[in-house]
């Protein structure tokens, strides 16, 4: 049984000491391709270089990250779009709004995001987006676009029933689901079979950050994203290949990631 771990910072300084023994440990988890989302102008190439490091593998995406985005943005901006170009590139992302810390960038946020979803509908490249106490505006930008989308994933979906059905309202998106799974207090376990079918979802880490029960407070790593498979199977009462196949069917369809 193989799967897909669609959300992971393989190429964050958390993995240089033992890089290679973390992808062959995901591998014989049965991590069958990673991917791996830039967040500023720097990591456009750490990404791309890890890509090039295990090709078929690795899947890069790129994009200036909502923490990121300061009153520079749109020269960063102009220099991330020509390697858009890049045949290898399967999304743009890590994208999106966060005002959970501050709003002080607040517009700049709103304008850099609006930027990076016309090119989405542009180059038709589904999106990876980051959203963090942001979801009304976030809606609101996506609604402009809705009918020219190609499609995308809601990075780290921790919401409610009606956060959930809102984000659904846009067709070819999928909630990426991680480690806050299998937390002890997540509402997840009951949010997700109410109203989110399987075939809306995909399967990720967000390593070094976030890892699951059992290995909650560790370093995340692409392999622990079995544990987030086996969880989800057992909330929604089928067995762990059968989410599996729908995951992996998933990821193909919205990011062309083929195993």
């Amino acid at each position: 049984m193989r799967f897909i771990d669609t959300h992971c910072h393989l190429d964050g300084e958390e993995f240089l000491d033992d890089l290679e023994a973390v992808v062959a440990c995901a591998r014989e988890a049965g991590v069958g391709a990673i991917g791996i989302p830039g967040i500023d102008l720097s990591s456009c190439d750490t990404v791309l270089a890890m890509c090039r490091r295990y090709p078929g593998y690795c899947y890069p995406m790129l994009g200036l990250h909502p923490e990121e985005v300061k009153a520079d943005w749109q020269a960063i901006l102009d220099q991330i779009k020509p390697r858009l170009s890049d045949p290898q590139i399967i999304a743009i992302g890590e994208v999106g709004l966060d005002f959970y810390w501050s709003r002080e960038f607040e517009q700049a946020q709103l304008a850099a995001f609006e930027e990076q979803v016309r090119w989405s509908v542009e180059l038709r490249l589904p999106l990876m987006i980051h959203c963090r106490k942001a979801q009304n505006e976030l809606v609101t930008i996506l609604k402009r676009y809705k009918n020219d989308l190609p499609g995308g994933v809601f990075h780290c979906f921790t919401g409610n029933e009606q956060e959930a059905r809102e984000l659904l309202q846009f067709e070819r998106f999928v909630l990426g689901v991680g480690g806050v799974l299998t937390f002890k207090k997540s509402h997840l376990p009951e949010v997700l079979p109410a109203c989110v079918p399987l075939d809306r979802i995909v399967l990720e880490t967000d390593a070094p950050y976030m890892a699951p029960v059992p290995m909650r407070g560790k370093r995340n790593e692409p392999a622990f994203v079995a544990y987030v498979l086996q969880r989800l199977a057992e909330v929604y009462g089928v067995d762990a290949e059968t989410v599996a196949n729908q995951t992996n069917e998933n990821c193909e369809k919205i990011l062309n990631i083929t195993l």
